[in-house]
């Protein structure tokens, strides 16, 4: 017999703590564990484990690395196996993720390290609506606000939110003082197109709270190299603008629009390439204005075929998928959501960006010659080699 686990993340709190509570009250015999990290900085975290009734355990677990969320990865498991034990004692658990912790991290570690006791079989992100833009809009760093997981936390909040929110394929709607408007919907609905919006108080939250999850395929779907992005959509004056070019960025060029790039839309997303590191497959992650650019490998046309095989499934699948006769995949595959987006004076500052024609054809004739290309871009990535 196998324990089943439900994760439910989100900054949220008073939306989290609703989602959870309506999970203990349609299931007898289920209970929350959460790990409470405020008290990282004095050196533990609180654990408690409750159920419909309220708290039944509580105690402290120390730090682990001098990292809050090592603290957790080495506490939870034990304990929902202890739970998974108990038998018939226990129907479910949920496991209440503190504020800044991210889904996607958690159910890897059930995947992964994780044993036969337990299966998990959702992911929840609670949301209120009403509080998606000012949320998505903060760049504060987490430190800054108290939610930081570790001492090297450089996270902001808006990213934070952003990953929780796309990772999820359900999302819990609680309302809290301030009404949504459609505005708030809607911009949920383009920033996670596949997921299911709905009331913990819905009669249908339990089954799909409950539906099974497979943390491989939602990791490859949220992941830069095969990230089912958006598509284009319009509603209640929420803009979700899909950009897509073959030539490549002029390094400089970009780098100097990076400000307003990142600042130009509520949330952006995607894939590049710059002409000074063909081989290089490059993310674009951005929210409240602040960007993170990473280098991610090499893309699948800067292989050798005999080397494909090697490559996951899904990485070469989407890689296929627009297969250009000479770049293969290089490609610009940028997406943009916001409200009130100005789609046409985005269009003209990517485009901007790209090389121009004379450069192309340089570059086309010796891309090599581009290597040696020195940018402000090597000081967000790593060097050229």
């Amino acid at each position: 017999m196998t324990l089943p686990v439900v994760l439910v993340a989100g900054l949220h709190a008073d939306a989290r703590r609703a989602t959870v509570d309506a999970l203990l009250r349609a299931v007898p015999r289920g209970v929350a564990l959460h790990h409470d990290l405020t008290s990282a900085p004095a050196g533990t975290v609180r654990r408690t484990l409750r159920d419909a009734g309220g708290v039944l355990d509580s105690a402290t677990a120390p730090l682990v690395n001098d990292c809050a969320c090592c603290a957790l990865r080495e506490d939870l498991l034990p304990e929902l196996e202890r739970l998974a034990d108990s038998g018939e004692l226990c129907a479910l658990a949920v496991v209440e993720l503190w504020d800044s912790v991210e889904p996607l991290s958690v159910a890897q570690l059930l995947r992964t390290r994780g044993d036969e006791r337990l299966t998990l079989v959702g992911v929840v992100t609670a949301v209120d609506p009403a509080l998606v833009h000012p949320c998505l809009a903060n760049g504060d760093d987490l430190a800054g606000a108290g939610l930081a997981a570790a001492r090297d936390d450089q996270r902001t909040v808006g990213d934070t939110f952003a990953r929780q929110l796309e990772y999820a394929p359900l999302l819990a709607l609680v309302e809290g003082e301030a009404a949504p408007d459609a505005t708030d919907r809607a911009l949920l609905s383009q920033l996670h197109p596949l997921a299911r919006l709905t009331s913990p108080g819905h009669p249908a939250f339990l089954p799909e709270a409950t539906a099974g999850f497979d943390a491989s395929a939602a990791a490859a779907r949220v992941h830069p190299t095969t990230a089912l992005l958006p598509q284009e959509a319009e509603e209640a004056g929420v803009t979700t603008f899909v950009w897509r070019a073959d030539r490549p960025f002029h390094p400089d060029r970009l780098y100097a629009a990076l400000p307003e790039l990142a600042c130009g839309a509520l949330r952006s997303r995607g894939r590049f390439w710059l002409a000074n590191r063909r081989e290089t497959l490059l993310s674009w992650q951005a929210a409240g204005g602040a960007l993170c650019v990473e280098a991610l490998g090499p893309w699948l046309a800067a292989l050798p075929r005999a080397a494909w095989p090697d490559v996951p499934t899904a990485r070469r699948a989407a890689a296929l998928v627009d297969w250009h006769p000479t770049l293969g995949d290089r490609s610009q595959h940028l997406v943009f959501t916001s409200p009130g987006l100005d789609v046409g004076a985005l269009r003209a500052r990517l485009e901007s960006c790209l090389l121009t024609d004379a450069e192309l054809a340089a570059h086309t004739a010796d891309p090599a010659r581009w290597t040696h290309h020195d940018s402000d871009f090597d000081r967000l990535l790593e060097p050229i080699r």
